[in-house]
């Protein structure tokens, strides 16, 4: 099946898939941060300089853009879709509705965006996307998240995953178990194990095909505000045991959210999964956003001068996370830019 040979190529050895498909409003927070002004055209020029740097081919596999994004081009005139397509680089396309605040359960989110999906995945597919994502946020303290919450987040990833496979798009499914918050890494645990329950239990529900999906989830880490931080193979040790606990081996393969973390760390965490001497039935590769794309972001500042050692930084890093990816990444790596 088409899906199913997509699937194997977003997480092929050696490379991992770009995260680009912030919402203008995510955007907009993150240019207004370093004095950028937030207009279409300074967001297709901060697009323009990451899929345009040299090099990043050999270490992406796909990148997951915004609607706005799939619809514009480069400053030469060529769409961004055939720009990537033409580096070998798969476009993809987020197509949820964003988390909501999920009614009679305060704190708590539902992901909305199924109403017309159908019909927005056929238009996505037209215009040369290859594969979608759709994102489900669990916010995590001592009660929550309710076993509603999940089961209803759960329950929409699934029918996400039908409509995507049956217009011929491989579904990224990203349940993401929130870094915020005071909880500690056995609490992470816990929840992300009862989330990918429910997710994988729904799939199956529905009748989704494993072979032709992609998994998005968190690494299981300690809230941000937890005084008791893990180790970087206390993370890795954890992450692995709950996906080979919960995930089936038919899944081709899981990209990691880089979920709030430096982007040192997510690196480095990467990199120990990768090092494991625990047999994995799936490959292990990264699906990154911020963990790739602040060091250019701050480099570039919405200089027109300082497009070129953006570029250099954000291969950089790209280049780095794809050593990550094969176990081969070291911290010394990092200044060697």
């Amino acid at each position: 099946m088409q899906i199913e040979e997509t699937a194997r190529r977003l997480v092929a050895p050696e490379r991992g898939i770009l995260a680009a498909d912030e919402s203008s409003a995510t955007i907009g927070k993150r240019f207004e941060a370093l004095g950028i002004p937030c207009t279409a055209e300074t967001r297709r020029a901060y697009r323009g300089l990451l899929f345009s740097s040299p090099g990043i081919e050999r270490h992406l596999s796909g990148v997951i853009l915004y609607d706005e994004t799939l619809k514009q081009s480069a400053q030469n005139g060529e769409r961004f879709v055939d720009l990537l397509a033409s580096r070998g680089i798969l476009p993809g396309i987020k197509v949820d509705g964003g988390a909501k605040p999920f009614a009679g359960h305060p704190g708590e989110f539902v992901t909305e965006g199924l109403d017309g999906l159908r019909e927005r995945l056929g238009s996505y597919r037209d215009l040369g996307a290859r594969f979608t994502k759709w994102r489900a946020v669990i916010a995590i303290d001592a009660l929550h998240p309710s076993r509603i919450a999940v089961r209803s987040n759960a329950e929409a990833l699934a029918r996400y995953v039908m409509l995507a496979q049956e217009q011929g798009l491989v579904p990224i499914v990203e349940p993401e178990v929130l870094m915020e918050g005071d909880h500690d890494q056995a609490r992470c645990e816990a929840v992300t194990g009862e989330v990918l329950q429910q997710v994988f239990d729904a799939l199956h529900a529905h009748g989704a095909c494993l072979e032709g999906l992609v998994l998005k989830p968190n690494m299981v880490v300690a809230g941000k505000k937890c005084p008791n931080q893990s180790t970087v193979e206390a993370v890795a040790e954890a992450t692995l045991r709950t996906l080979t606990r919960f995930v089936p081996a038919a899944v081709p393969g899981i990209a990691f959210l880089s979920g709030g973390q430096t982007p040192e760390r997510a690196t480095a965490h990467l990199n120990a999964m990768n090092q494991s001497q625990r047999p994995l039935p799936w490959q292990v590769t990264f699906s990154f956003s911020r963990a790739l794309q602040e060091p250019p972001l701050g480099a570039w500042a919405g200089q027109a001068e300082r497009v070129v050692p953006a570029q250099k930084l954000f291969a950089h890093r790209v280049r780095l996370n794809s050593l990550a990816r094969m176990g081969r990444y070291s911290h010394e790596l990092e200044e060697a830019v």
